[in-house]
């Protein structure tokens, strides 16, 4: 069963699939052509060590032996001619070459059996001449002297066959020098292919070089431009634009990425224009609110005036006139008419402090001539005296030290410390000397102001009940008043920019604390104040 093979389309691969099939394509191919350069390069140096130490030696070798023969014959006709015996030394010296060189170039031979051949014969011939020439012509010319050997040179044929073993020579010469160029041509031939394989090896360097520039162009150069294009049209404003581009797998995956990334930034942008519309509307139904707090503030403030002219001149007609019946018939009446004048007489008294605490109440913020520098020192000084507390509690009733100066209304903080401390003076142990300690501590951007007691003191529980208007934890009977003083103080700390809080850890008396922002550049000269905290009051 023959099983089938999937092959998986190229347009799939990724740039790094790709980079490696063409970098190991061009790997195996600069890998066969480097075998096959090595190989050939040894072969041509086979070849070129043929030509230099072979061939080149026997060529030399042939010319040396030609004239090894002709010193042998130079020798022997000269020692024919003079019968000395040195003449005979070219012919000795020839003989001894000869030798050596057959002995020399034989080994080079083994594997030329045509040309060593030729050497056996051109030898066989040399032989040949020297027995019948040259060695009777010796001997001769030796025994009988000059003349006799000259008559037998004439009678040998001693030039041809000198000429003839000369012939042999050339002819092995002629051989040689065949050879010779046969491997020269062989060393031309063999480099010449390693010139093609170097140029090959280059030419796959180059394809390889241009095959990535235009597949890096194709996959990665022209789709990253072409995403840059996109994205800088969606930087410009074209949320809803698409961004898809065809390229390598890794760039489509970070074009669909980018285009996860778009889908995101536009889905947040409809929310954002759908916040932004929403907060729009919430604005506009802000601005009529306002504009209706507005016109119910100008109601307020007109509702202030005629509260405090026309509702008080009733108030007190009638507590002058219950007063008046107070002052003249009281003793005439019986006991239940003066305990119910009495009455009369201290319900409008009262409904007149409560109207004229309202009346301050809703005052708080609205007159204002801008926050100045305030030194709380002084503004002590004055509430002190306000409240004679010299007289009526000593002088050790009150202490205060290092308050700072701070930003705001001298007479709404004057009317604050004269609520706090009016409270701790109303709410005394009746047991002990009353003692009020104002101090200032700064935290952060806030300075702290705490106004502490040895009274009655303040449950935990009532901390943030005290502040609410018209909120009492005693009976009027017990202790007068109506319910106004701390709600009075908080709005001012409020308008003033701070917080007012109870210190509900303490266990004996009460302390009560605010906070006010520090004011830059306390100078009195370069105050820097904070914009007053205005509030619409329905």
């Amino acid at each position: 069963m023959i099983k089938s093979v999937k092959w998986s389309h190229p347009r799939g691969w990724s740039l790094r699939a790709r980079v490696t099939a063409l970098t190991g394509t061009a790997a195996v191919l600069l890998a066969l052509l480097a075998l096959a350069a090595t190989a050939l390069a040894a072969v041509n140096r086979e070849q070129l060590d043929a030509v230099l130490n072979k061939t080149g030696v026997l060529r030399l070798s042939s010319e040396r032996l030609n004239i090894s023969l002709v010193d042998q014959e130079t020798g022997m006709r000269g020692y024919a001619l003079s019968g000395d015996t040195a003449d005979l030394a070219p012919y000795r010296s020839g003989r001894e070459e000869e030798e050596a060189l057959y002995a020399s170039m034989i080994p080079l031979l083994a594997d030329e059996p045509a040309v060593r051949g030729q050497l056996e014969r051109a030898r066989l011939t040399a032989a040949t001449w020297r027995t019948q020439v040259a060695e009777p012509v010796i001997t001769k010319a030796r025994d009988a002297g000059p003349d006799a050997a000259q008559e037998l040179l004439g009678q040998v044929s001693g030039k041809e066959r000198f000429d003839q073993a000369r012939a042999e020579v050339a002819r092995l010469q002629e051989q040689i020098v065949t050879l010779r160029n046969a491997a020269v041509a062989d060393v031309q031939s063999s480099s010449e292919r390693l010139v093609v394989l170097l140029i090959a090896a280059g030419a796959v360097v180059v394809v390889l070089g241009v095959g990535l520039v235009i597949m890096i162009n194709r996959m990665v150069t022209v789709p990253v431009t072409a995403l840059a294009a996109q994205v800088r049209n969606v930087a410009r404003g074209a949320y809803d634009t698409k961004i898809s581009i065809d390229g390598a797998p890794e760039l489509e995956a970070l074009a669909r990425d980018v285009e996860t990334m778009r889908r995101q930034i536009a889905s947040d942008l409809r929310e954002v224009r759908e916040a932004r519309q929403a907060v729009e509307l919430v604005n506009q139904q802000l601005q009529a609110q306002a504009a209706e707090l507005t016109r119910s503030n100008r109601d307020l403030e007109q509702f202030a005036y005629v509260a405090s002219h026309d509702l008080q001149e009733p108030l007190r007609k009638v507590a002058s006139f219950c007063q008046l019946l107070q002052r003249r018939y009281a003793g005439q009446l019986d006991e239940r008419a003066d305990q119910y004048i009495l009455f009369a007489v201290d319900g409008a008294q009262r409904m007149q402090r409560l109207i004229n605490d309202l009346l301050a109440f809703s005052r708080i913020g609205r007159n204002t001539s801008g926050f100045e520098p305030v030194s709380l020192d002084a503004v002590m000084t004055e509430v002190a005296a306000q409240l004679n507390v010299e007289d009526r509690y000593g002088a050790d009733a009150i202490t205060w030290s290092g308050l700072p100066t701070v930003a705001g209304e001298e007479a709404l903080l004057g009317t604050l410390l004269v609520n706090l401390i009016g409270n701790s003076l109303k709410f005394r142990n009746p047991d002990v000397p009353p003692r009020v300690e104002v101090s200032a501590r700064r935290d952060g951007d806030a300075w702290e102001i705490t106004v502490a007691d040895n009274g009655i003191g303040i449950e935990a529980e009532f901390a943030e009940k005290i502040f609410i208007i018209f909120q009492r934890l005693h009976a009027k009977d017990a202790y007068p008043g109506t319910g106004m003083g701390l709600a009075i103080a908080k709005k001012i700390v409020e308008y003033h920019g701070g917080r007012i809080w109870v210190d509900a850890t303490r266990t004996e008396g009460a302390a009560i604390l605010f906070s006010l922002p520090v004011a830059e550049n306390t100078g009195a000269e370069s105050l820097t104040v904070p914009t007053p905290h205005k509030e619409l009051t329905a």
